[in-house]
């Protein structure tokens, strides 16, 4: 496959030509989604060649049981799966007597996808020839509604170009459904009730397990000689899982027939009552019909793009990889459901389960935060204050603390640890830093202190109990140390003092300390019911400030870097520009010992503390540290390259910056980790984003004020982006004379631009 097969374009991501070795790179790229549910590119029609069959429903998730040779105590008992769900889109057809299936066909010419990301739709088109000799053109659209989300729309249509035709088209859905990734070859779903009525299809499964209720429904219309066909179904297979109707169309040489299938999911979630949600969503779709729901999608789109939009001019690569990057993430995640978060792999694929990583507080709420209404960041911080109790449990029950110490999962469905891999499970706990250093951007953007005495302080009491449990003296150092960590850079396991999460213990115990003075003073009532919930004492307090005060951080004052952790300067140091390209990726080609025994870092470790802490520390200190890790770093975690993209932006290294920038951005678009087929890296592209607004931009929050630093890579020629801070909408646009400031709304707003104070008035 080549590896940039996908046509450089400002809105489109575009596939010419059909090649059976793209399929499932294909699937995963030029998926869709509106929130509630999203699928892989797969055919409509029977295809078989090589595939990866992948639909998926928000929150709907099964607990695959943990395999392993080895059990150890604490081992998270399941790995929580994103559930393949039952297949709706599925349409088989059958031309003049033969399957219908383009890995069989003679030929295949003039094929064409596209995925549409101004408006929100995927289409498909090409012209193919049957084994019976019968040519065919074929034009299919789908898209999956963003105002009514519990629905999916298709329109496939056929030409037959030398010959008359009788087609008969199959439309089906289907329960009996599996996951690639399942530990024990398990089904998922049960089959409960299997319904039809007129050209409407109902089956409902339930997950084993978590019992969640699913309806997947489909309604069908033909389509023939520019009008509807009045058709029911000619015949009907029905088994416990599977419904499937043929209706036949005679079409003569040179006409068009097609089918307009409307399907989709109602949800145990949402619904006490999911076959008659179906049928009232599939009403509620026919009656708007099918060119009303597309023009509802493209307004709906379009205002998403009004407020998230990022232009660059004079670079189409670069363009088409922030607005697919932008794209996905609105497909991935809305906000309008606080019991949803974002999967790193989102509706793309199976990998990582689909579950909660720290990625959503590092990396996706910045862009939630400036690019929707701050509500929508809120709902991803009271995600976790509603699993408060399950991270404490955690801790209790795996790690033995007490006193309501809590443990944030590094993966979860429901609050629940569900990693399979102890090392990690146990030992990169600096995601509990994440998650408080979250509560802490969430004010310094928003300005919203409410969060933190509503619920915020409690988070922040559980992890700052957990840091002051976790840390133990060193007699011998005559300070606090975390032994036993994995920290950002998984290429190392079970190191002590790990610059990162001792930096971040360190400044979550302090944070936690301010804000229970703060809301002490200024909350006194949510102080006193908090303080009588957690039960903490003056004494408690102060044996926290011991454990901040005189934490260790591991340090070469001889270079004048941090370290990574105590032991980093020990290894073979030998610089990645001087490693082979034949060992690359390393953890593709060498063993786990040879990787954790290396200087080589898998993403941002010591330089994820200076991106978080960027105030506390000198611009030459990460410079020093910035040259030293970078030559180490292997960038093999798609969370690396927009960390180092800011900060080479920050430090005048624009030529790193943009070869980081692309990097991030085309990630995927360009597969530089060979492994796209398997979905894309949503949570990730969250950082493309910061790669252009917080690097190139240059934007920080200072004092409630925002700052910019514009920086361009000589490769564009200007670029803009929008900024909602704190209810005020401002356009930033930069070229290499000026930067100009608009700004909507009735308010003026005081901005920072490389340090001199400007006065933006209002447009209106």
């Amino acid at each position: 496959m080549n590896q940039d097969y996908i046509k450089p374009d400002n809105w489109s991501i575009i596939e010419e030509g059909f090649d059976r070795e793209s399929v499932k790179s294909s699937e995963s790229l030029f998926s869709i989604g509106n929130g509630a549910m999203g699928q892989r590119a797969n055919f409509e029609e029977n295809y078989s060649g090589e595939t990866f069959q992948g639909s998926y429903i928000a929150g709907i998730y099964y607990p695959d049981k943990t395999k392993v040779g080895w059990w150890k105590n604490g081992y998270p008992k399941y790995f929580a799966k994103v559930l393949n769900a039952p297949n709706w889109i599925g349409i088989n057809i059958e031309i003049n007597g033969e399957d219908f299936d383009l890995n069989s066909c003679t030929e295949v010419k003039n094929f064409r996808r596209e995925l549409n990301m101004k408006e929100g739709w995927y289409h498909r088109s090409f012209q193919a020839t049957l084994k019976n000799g019968t040519e065919v053109a074929v034009d299919i659209r789908r898209f999956l509604s963003l105002d009514l989300d519990e629905v999916g729309v298709i329109n496939y249509e056929i030409t037959p170009l030398n010959k008359d035709a009788k087609i008969i088209y199959k439309p089906y859905i289907d329960a009996g459904v599996t996951n690639e990734d399942a530990n024990w070859e398990e089904k998922f779903w049960e089959p409960l009730d299997v319904k039809k009525s007129g050209n409407e299809a109902f089956v409902t499964a339930q997950t084993f397990k978590t019992h969640f209720k699913v309806t997947t429904f489909m309604q069908n219309t033909i389509w023939a000689r520019g009008e509807k066909q009045n058709l029911s179904p000619t015949s009907v297979d029905t088994i416990a899982d599977k419904i499937l109707f043929y209706y036949d169309v005679i079409v003569a040489k040179g006409e068009k027939s097609g089918i307009q299938k409307i399907g989709g999911y109602t949800v145990s979630l949402n619904h006490a009552d999911t076959i008659s949600a179906a049928e009232n969503i599939i009403q509620t779709a026919l009656a708007k019909g099918y060119d009303q729901l597309l023009q509802d999608q493209i307004d709906a789109w379009a205002k998403i793009w009004e407020m998230s939009d990022i232009t660059i001019d004079g670079d189409v690569k670069a363009q088409q990889g922030i607005r697919f990057n932008i794209f996905q993430l609105n497909q991935t995640y809305l906000g309008k459901d606080s019991r949803l978060n974002i999967g790193p792999k989102g509706f793309t694929g199976e990998k990582y389960g689909g579950s909660t990583y720290w990625d959503t507080e590092a990396y996706c709420i910045p862009f939630y935060m400036a690019t929707k209404d701050q509500q929508v960041a809120r709902n991803l911080l009271t995600y976790r204050y509603n699993q408060l109790d399950k991270a404490i449990e955690n801790a209790k029950d795996n790690l033995g603390f007490t006193n309501g110490a809590a443990l944030y999962p590094m993966v979860t469905m429901n609050g629940e640890e569900c990693h399979n891999e102890w090392e990690i499970t146990h030992e990169e706990i600096h995601r509990n830093g994440a998650i408080a250093f979250a509560i802490y951007n969430y004010y310094r953007f928003t300005g919203d202190y409410s969060y933190i005495p509503e619920k915020g302080l409690e988070v922040l009491i559980g992890i700052a109990r957990f840091w002051h449990q976790r840390a133990s003296f060193s007699a011998n150092k005559n300070q606090y140390m975390i032994l036993g960590v994995t920290g950002p850079n998984e290429y190392e396991n079970n190191i002590n003092n790990n610059f990162y999460t001792n930096y971040i213990a360190k400044w979550c115990i302090d944070y936690a300390y301010e804000q229970i003075q703060k809301v002490s003073l200024e909350y006194p009532s949510d102080h006193k019911r908090i303080m009588e919930k957690v039960k903490l004492s003056e004494t408690e307090l102060q044996e926290w400030n011991k454990v901040a005060g005189n934490m260790y951080f591991p340090r070469s004052e001889e270079m004048g870097i941090y370290l990574q952790q105590d032991g980093f300067l020990d290894k073979d140091l030998v610089r990645v520009k001087d490693l082979d390209r034949s060992q690359r990726p390393i953890n593709q080609k060498w063993s786990w010992d040879r990787v954790l025994r290396s200087p080589y870092i898998k993403q941002a470790d010591v330089l994820q503390c200076f991106y978080f802490f960027e105030d506390h520390f000198a611009k030459d200190e990460l410079e020093r540290n910035f040259d030293f890790y970078e030559s180490f770093t292997v960038h093999e975690s798609s969370l690396s390259p927009c960390v180092h993209s800011i900060q080479a932006a920050l430090l005048d290294k624009m030529d790193m910056a943009y070869a980081f920038y692309l990097r991030t951005s085309r990630l995927d678009l360009d597969d530089y980790n060979k492994e796209v087929e398997e979905g894309c890296h949503i949570t990730s592209m969250a950082g493309t984003w910061m790669s252009i607004v917080e690097g190139f931009g240059g934007m920080r929050v200072k004092n409630d004020a925002l700052h910019f630093s514009p920086k361009i890579p000589k490769e564009w020629g200007g670029y803009s982006f929008k900024i909602n801070f704190r209810n005020q909408i401002l356009k930033i646009a930069v070229d290499h004379k000026e930067t100009k400031l608009s700004l909507e709304g009735t308010k003026e707003l005081t901005v920072y631009v490389n340090g001199a104070p400007v006065l933006v008035q209002p447009n209106n």
